[in-house]
């Protein structure tokens, strides 16, 4: 068993768990997406440029759609970490729906970005198990390789 697969195969479980508890944190989010506009209309008052057009332009007018879509999102994101099924594609979704916040939230777009725990540890992370996060040991689901 390859010592990268077992550390990608922890990186996983680690983000798993990250995904799992942001998810359960956004609950309310199902009944209450009015939530989701009051968070958003937060992150205006110190939104840069971008950030600002895209808050008012598809955020908040798709907060009714997009709060129950990003729950959803980050707790299939988290499943599927944690069991290690379909590891690459959720990995893939996982570092969208976090690009997507922190360019909402305008924190992306500032010097202080490069230290957030966050920012590039979670990016990374995901990239890392969105490029080789394929056939990990230790996991429910690992497909069968087909030899031609």
């Amino acid at each position: 068993m390859p010592a990268h697969g077992v550390a990608l195969r922890v990186l996983s479980l680690a983000l798993g768990v990250f995904f799992l508890f942001m998810g359960l944190d956004k609950r309310a989010w199902i009944g209450q997406p009015e939530l989701l506009s009051t968070q958003l209309t937060g992150w205006l008052a110190t939104a840069p440029g971008a950030s600002r057009w895209y808050i008012e332009t598809i955020a908040i007018p798709g907060a009714r759609f997009f709060a129950p879509l990003v729950l959803a999102g980050e707790l299939a994101v988290a499943c599927a970490l944690l069991a290690g099924a379909f590891v690459r594609p959720a990995a893939v979704a996982g570092l969208f729906m976090v690009v997507n916040f922190h360019f909402a939230m305008g924190v992306m777009l500032s010097p202080a970005y490069l230290w957030n725990g966050y920012g590039p540890p979670v990016l990374g992370g995901l990239l890392a198990l969105a490029i080789g996060g394929r056939d990990l040991p230790f996991s429910v689901y690992r497909p069968k390789i087909r030899k031609y």
